[in-house]
């Protein structure tokens, strides 16, 4: 149990080195008179990203790669069902961008997209299923035509981005660029080695630790900012969060960690896979299937159950 202890103290400097790294490198940007779309697009995006990132990329490297898997699809699911669900029974969630209205659909394909790729062994009736280097390419191809829309659909947009940019000396914002990838790396680094060491001493497979304690941890960025969001009733924001997310988890982050080392699937990785599509449809049916186009209570209290139900399964 203390392998389980380490491991979840890991997530402290794992998310503080990456609120750090996110201060420091905003400060940096804004003092060379980089816009807010471009900080809001690329340094925000990353940095709320990048506890995923880091564990994916670490326990890729340390042939840990059901944590990869488990960790991303994890990470998705839970966005939906329990931040967006949580979300929305604070304060009913109403999609006014129409930005956001491409991005439900975008996050649906991804869904449908990676149930395709990781299922070799049923469409090419191979021995194994394998998310392979090429589709980890693949993935990350997307990413980029992603991020040329969003580049595109902001710059378009007439509203003016605020992005809340805390003012640093330079050498206090090299500083905190430099310890929060310290830390992000230490964090991770925790996390990985003694989540690998619990899985082994509990005979626990890398795929269920990906879909509970690394997913639940590296989710809580995105909890926290939706859940801030909910209660100033900046739905939008809580909206394109949770979806922005999803997006950069599928394509860039599983793409990365595939890219560095293939990842077969584990027994059951289907199952992941379609309550991570059933989640991003119900978002698609609750937004676009009624008038107000919004999430209500009700609706997130749904989701809620789904997740309670289905890590009841998952567990048992």
């Amino acid at each position: 149990m203390l392998n389980l202890l380490f491991s979840v103290l890991g997530f402290l400097p794992l998310i503080l080195g990456a609120t750090w790294l996110v201060n420091g490198a905003s400060a940096i940007a804004k003092r060379r008179n980089i816009s807010n779309l471009v900080i809001g697009l690329t340094i925000v995006a990353f940095g709320t990203s990048s506890p995923e990132l880091i564990v994916n990329i670490l326990s890729a490297v340390s042939d840990n790669s059901g944590f990869s898997f488990g960790n991303v699809v994890g990470s998705n699911i839970i966005n939906i069902l329990i931040i967006l669900g949580v979300s929305a029974i604070i304060y009913p969630m109403a999609v006014k961008s129409p930005t956001i209205w491409i991005e439900i659909p975008l996050c649906l394909l991804s869904a449908l997209i990676l149930l395709i790729i990781a299922n070799d062994s049923f469409l090419d009736k191979t021995s194994a299923s394998v998310i392979s280097r090429t589709d980890g390419l693949i993935l990350i191809a997307f990413f980029f035509v992603f991020m040329y829309y969003s580049w595109y659909a902001m710059k378009r947009d007439t509203e003016e981005h605020h992005i809340k940019v805390k003012e640093h000396s330079v050498g206090r914002s090299v500083l905190l660029v430099i310890v929060g990838m310290l830390l992000l790396a230490g964090g991770g680094q925790l996390i990985v080695h003694f989540a690998a060491k619990f899985a082994v001493d509990f005979g626990i497979s890398d795929r269920i630790i990906g879909l509970t304690i690394l997913s639940i941890g590296t989710s809580l960025p995105e909890l926290s900012t939706s859940i801030v969001a909910a209660l100033k009733k900046n739905v939008d924001i809580s909206i394109g969060n949770i979806i922005g997310s999803n997006l950069f988890n599928t394509f860039l982050i599983l793409g990365i960690s595939s890219t560095i080392r293939p990842i077969p699937l584990e027994a059951g990785a289907n199952l992941d896979l379609l309550v991570n599509i059933i989640a991003t449809l119900l978002v698609f049916i609750f937004v676009f299937t009624r008038k107000g186009r919004m999430i209500d209570r009700m609706e997130g209290a749904i989701m809620v159950a789904i997740f309670a139900g289905y890590m009841y399964f998952v567990l048992s």
